[in-house]
């Protein structure tokens, strides 16, 4: 694993998870030998409810009884390849399952974060309650709920019909393919198609109520020519501001108003042109600790940004503080207690994007790894309040 959390801090968190037991959001498999039939639907229900974690290894009871290793990389397989056939799941999402040995024996674990669509299993619609995956697609006034709940919460997933593929920058295309297959060796996404991929992420959606399909506001969003986002999103810029001795105004300004994926290049080369990189240590091996941290405020800033709200995001760097703003929709104020934390994906389609390149780890662990260094980089853990959780 290249996840700053490291394999040992996994380990930890999936004995957490077995401890506690099933719920809303935590779903246990035997699957020993083979992947049981209803896996699907738990990642149905998750991806339609709150997100959830599956735990493959683990039975009903909470104990460990471990998948056969000889299984386990077939297991593994069936698993992505499944997750990318959209007569299974629809639409399609691409899932990672990561292999663990907790006392000797192996669980595979799986990481299922909330999308921001609707899904269908087989057909059917599931959702989630603390007894387990609830088939609704019978029950009209659920099915709507559902769907309006999506729309009021997610604008990434917006459609636009008259957006083509044209439209979108293929060489952005093509190093998220290659980060992707970095990352992880076969990658599903490496061997597919500009089309295939954009589908995988759910990128390019069908709207089963209304029958409109086309690429979303998040496709627009990460892949887009500039011209396109400027006439999709006017508003759509990110703020980055040096304020040292012109208090007032700045000392050194990036207008960013480009795609998410070069939005992020540029955001971190102004904080490597104005932040020193200390020398750090982190088990014997030197670590860049500026961008540690700054990996992580700027995927953050540009991830859980609400971009139907035309408040710019802003990036600013003062004579004593690092400040960064953005408009979103929150679920709860005050100070972010990393012990205490349950995270809220505000665009999951692009989250899942930065993540299968490397650029954020799981969901959550930006908060933990800012915490984590920020006293030794700058002396003091953060400090300000946060709204935007």
């Amino acid at each position: 694993m290249n996840h700053i959390t490291g394999e040992s801090g996994m380990i930890k968190k999936i004995m957490k998870l077995v401890e506690q037991g099933e719920g809303l959001t935590v779903e246990f498999k035997e699957s020993q030998n083979s992947l049981n039939k209803d896996i699907y639907e738990s990642v149905c229900a998750f991806l339609n409810r709150n997100g959830g974690e599956i735990l493959l290894g683990v039975n009903d009871q909470g104990h460990i009884i471990g998948v056969d290793e000889s299984a386990s990389a077939q297991l593994r397989k069936d698993f992505t390849t499944a997750m990318n056939n959209p007569q299974k799941i629809n639409p399609a999402f691409y899932l990672s399952i990561e292999e663990f040995r907790i006392n000797n024996k192996i669980v595979l674990y799986i990481f299922v974060p909330i999308s921001s669509q609707v899904h269908r299993c087989n057909g059917r619609i599931f959702d989630r309650t603390e007894d387990g995956d609830i088939d609704i697609t019978n029950h009209t006034n659920d099915v709507a709920t559902l769907y309006e709940r999506k729309q009021q919460t997610y604008s990434e997933s917006r459609i636009f019909r008259y957006v083509t593929i044209e439209n979108l920058r293929e060489d952005l295309i093509t190093r998220v393919r290659k980060a992707a297959s970095i990352q992880k060796p076969n990658h599903p996404w490496g061997t597919m198609n500009d089309m295939e991929l954009l589908k995988s992420a759910g990128l390019y959606l069908k709207d089963f109520r209304t029958g409109e399909e086309g690429f979303t506001l998040a496709s627009i969003l990460l892949f887009g020519c500039d011209e396109v986002i400027t006439s999709v999103i006017p508003y759509h810029r990110t703020d980055a501001i040096l304020r040292r001795e012109n208090i007032d105004r700045y000392d050194d300004r990036d207008d960013v108003r480009t795609n998410l994926i070069e939005s992020y290049d540029r955001l971190m080369a102004f904080v490597s042109k104005h932040l020193p990189d200390k020398f750090y240590l982190e088990k014997d091996q030197r670590i860049s600790i500026r961008d540690a941290i700054f990996r992580e405020v700027i995927s953050n800033l540009l991830i859980h940004r609400e971009y139907s709200n035309p408040y710019p995001a802003k990036l600013i760097i003062g004579v004593n503080e690092i400040v960064t703003e953005n408009s979103n929709k929150p679920h709860g104020y005050g100070k972010i207690n990393p012990d205490n934390f349950s995270p809220f994906p505000k665009n999951p389609l692009v989250a899942k994007v930065f993540k299968e390149m490397g650029l954020v780890d799981e969901l959550g662990s930006g908060v933990r790894n800012i915490y984590k260094y920020c006293k030794s980089y700058l002396g003091s853990e953060p400090s300000h309040t946060f709204l935007f959780f």
